[in-house]
């Protein structure tokens, strides 16, 4: 399976040339790829006294924007995250987009990030969310959610061969990115297709760096910290093979460890 990684600059508060411009790497990725992924909050950046005002709903312009691009190519599209309006809330939300142009499932940030007062102008998720990518499972989380482990596990419980992950994360901790992400894909013996932003916000600067990680923890393509379109393989027969190497699922102890 090809994917492709758009690891696209963003900039707070410029709502139409960010869509418009994530519009356009979304369409070149899907020339090219089976499955394409946007970072975390791509419209809007981390302007979030604003997200209320720009929020979103499924049936919104981003969306039915991404859902041509996916129509017309037959390309499987995880949108980043946007602000998204449901049910009277605004959430952090990831939207998949099938190649028939139609939902395929949406996820609502379950972490909100306290220290930038992300709960202040989102409410949190209470859902994980898997579903069917070309026949095999696929989980999704975003940014903020890689450093908690037990959303990982139970995604690769419930069957999740990849996990995507749109984020918006500093520079200040990439070396986090790193360990964080190739942890995650060695401890569930998945893959993890983590795609960051690049630019800066209030002169701190977003990491990029965006990664496949394969299920032993091998890193099989990694951005700088310019924008680009990453293109790599992810070989699922390499999850079953990494799980007779090493036989973690055979010899977890569950019943000990609540």
């Amino acid at each position: 399976m090809r994917i492709a990684l758009v690891q696209m600059k963003v900039i707070a508060g410029a709502v139409a040339e960010n869509r418009r411009r994530g519009l356009a790497l979304a369409q070149e990725g899907a020339a090219r790829a089976d499955v394409v992924v946007l970072p975390e909050i791509w419209t809007t950046g981390y302007a979030l006294r604003e997200v209320d005002k720009w929020a979103e709903d499924v049936e919104g312009l981003t969306i039915s924007e991404m859902s041509n691009i996916s129509r017309k190519y037959g390309a499987y599209i995880i949108a980043g995250s946007i602000p998204l309006r449901k049910n009277g809330k605004v959430y952090n939300g990831a939207v998949v987009i099938g190649p028939d142009g139609n939902v395929a499932a949406e996820y609502r940030k379950i972490h909100l990030f306290s220290m930038m007062g992300e709960e202040r102008f989102f409410a949190a998720g209470d859902r994980r969310c898997t579903f069917n990518l070309k026949g095999v499972t696929a989980g999704i989380a975003i940014c903020y959610d890689l450093r908690f482990p037990e959303l990982f596990r139970v995604l690769a419980l419930d069957g999740a061969q990849i996990v995507f992950l749109p984020a918006e994360w500093p520079t200040a901790r990439g070396e986090h990115w790193h360990l964080l992400s190739r942890t995650r894909a060695i401890e569930n013996q998945v893959f993890l297709c983590v795609v960051n932003c690049v630019g800066e916000h209030k002169g701190n600067p977003f990491y990029g760096h965006s990664m496949l990680i394969g299920p032993s923890g091998e890193v099989l393509a990694e951005g700088g910290e310019e924008e680009t379109i990453l293109y790599a393989e992810a070989d699922f027969a390499l999850v079953a093979k990494a799980r007779e190497k090493m036989s973690v699922w055979q010899d977890r102890r569950p019943e000990v460890y609540l």
